[in-house]
């Protein structure tokens, strides 16, 4: 059974509460490891490491600090199935998206080692003679970042990487469930040459561990994943300091299938985004939004695929649907349907844990389908995180659109439809920090901003380039070599 301990300043060295938590895999209740669990002690251990970390890793090159993320994104990909067994053990989700998750952050890891040659800032014309205008990016300081267990290795590196590559220091608390690729990752950047104190690993709640961070002076800005309540508790906690925060909280998330859509292309797209990390993303689809003209075709489908998903240990190539986290997010899961059947709506398939056989030892809920849903219904409109959807009938796309808009989420949404006008108008009027047409609501890529609107989010975004406004200042800069003092606007006119 390994001992995962925490990371600060180069050493590997465990909490002094002397407390740990238990590492179970969620498909077979295996006990695989024990964290340290750490309290706000080791959390300033680590914020003092960072900031002096800091300051020298800002003078170095950014061309410079970029090689040791292209050393990271080496052995990323030379590790690719070793991290991808350890991500399904320990988080549950199929082998295949463990591979896939793996691969968004050696993705992540290349494209913004790119960004150590970028970075750009802007030169503009002076409005005066005799000087020259322009600005550029400097990092924050120490980045607190806390990440969840659905995406334990591809969202810190969409966090970490930006903030490295922007000359930043790292304190990371990952979540309890899924320590062990956070220490795999962080032994990827200790081997790939990045100098002692710039990341720091402290495993530990978000009560103890997560509070601490969030209320430290030396922790200049938080990024989060994780529910809204926890977040909107953050951005309260971290507003009072003025202190930055970026903040990606949830979705609920609608595939729109209209009259004239490829059904079995729907169907795919429904299942793959509705079942796939057993429903338990921030892009997951929980609404189908169909046309009423194809609403019984579509449910007749979706009710046969749905039959032949096999649910199972996620270390099992033939599995599709592995289990959720643990039993309290069964038992939620669960409490939600039946909060829908008795809110009237019909439940066509699934609808119950599966504990049978094999699956006993495991946390499975069977993948759920609910019809003739409400727009206003509990289950439309509350984040579930589970293997549950619903469909919802509208008859025209204006409908569908007002349906999708409605709730108070704005992450991923998707239009399946043949007609180009259609397509165009949907991704004008969805209000979704990103939208799909014809595939369904999960899939993002690393080069492209990540987040939503509403209250999905604060306005920022991880990945692409717009993450690295989260990692950074703006500093305009002014060189005057006209040998006089020049007042801007008072002598320009």
């Amino acid at each position: 059974m390994k001992t995962l301990l925490n990371y600060i300043n180069g050493n590997w060295t465990a909490s002094a509460s002397g407390e740990y938590v238990k590492v179970t895999n969620p498909a077979t209740g295996e006990v695989l490891g024990e964290v340290t669990q750490s309290t706000a002690e080791e959390v300033d251990q680590a914020v003092q490491a960072a900031v002096a970390a800091q300051r020298a890793w800002r003078l170095v090159p950014a061309p410079e600090r970029a090689e040791v993320l292209y050393n990271a994104a080496h052995l990323l990909k030379a590790r690719k199935e070793e991290l991808a067994q350890i991500l399904t053990s320990e988080m549950g989700k199929v082998i295949d998206e463990g591979r896939g998750e793996v691969q968004e952050a050696i993705d992540m890891a290349y494209y913004m080692a790119g960004e150590g040659r970028r970075l750009f800032g802007d030169t503009v014309p002076s409005e005066l003679r005799h000087k020259f205008a322009m600005s550029i990016r400097v990092p924050v300081g120490v980045a607190g970042l806390i990440t969840p267990w659905n995406f334990p290795i591809a969202i810190a590196s969409w966090k970490s990487l930006p903030a490295l590559v922007a000359g930043n220091a790292v304190v990371w608390k990952p979540a309890t469930e899924t320590p062990m690729i956070a220490c795999e990752f962080v032994r990827i950047y200790e081997e790939a040459g990045l100098p002692a104190g710039l990341v720091n690993l402290v495993h530990g709640s978000g009560s103890v561990v997560g509070h601490a961070m969030v209320a430290h002076p030396g922790i200049d800005l938080i990024s989060f994943t994780g529910s809204n309540e926890v977040g909107k508790r953050i951005n309260a906690q971290a507003g009072a300091l003025l202190k930055r925060t970026s903040l990606e909280m949830g979705g609920k998330n609608a595939v729109i299938v209209m009259d004239d859509a490829d059904l079995e292309l729907a169907v795919d797209g429904i299942l793959w985004s509705a079942f796939g990390t057993s429903g338990q993303r921030c892009t997951a689809c929980s609404r189908v939004i169909a046309h009423e003209a194809v609403k019984d075709a579509l449910e007749s489908r979706l009710l046969e695929r749905m039959s032949h998903l096999k649910l199972g240990n996620g270390l099992d190539a033939s599995v599709q649907v592995g289990p959720v986290i643990n039993r309290a997010s069964r038992d939620r899961i669960d409490s939600y349907v039946r909060v829908g059947v008795e809110e009237g709506a019909k439940l066509l398939g699934g609808g119950k844990p599966a504990a049978e056989g094999a699956l006993a030892e495991g946390h499975f809920y069977e993948p759920t389908l609910f019809t003739d849903v409400k727009p206003d219904m509990r289950i439309a409109t509350e984040e579930i995180f589970g293997p549950v959807v619903s469909i919802l009938p509208v008859g025209s796309l204006e409908e569908a659109i007002a349906v999708n808009n409605r709730v108070e989420f704005g992450l991923s949404s998707a239009i399946f439809t043949r007609d180009i006008n259609r397509a165009y108008e949907a991704m004008r009027d969805l209000d979704t920090g990103i939208v799909y047409v014809n595939a369904g609501t999960s899939g993002a890529e690393i080069h492209l901003p990540f987040g939503g609107t509403k209250r999905t989010g604060n306005g920022h975004r991880d990945s692409g380039v717009a993450s690295l406004d989260v990692y950074t200042e703006w500093k305009s800069i002014y060189i005057d070599y006209s040998g006089k003092l020049q007042r801007a606007q008072i002598d320009n006119y």
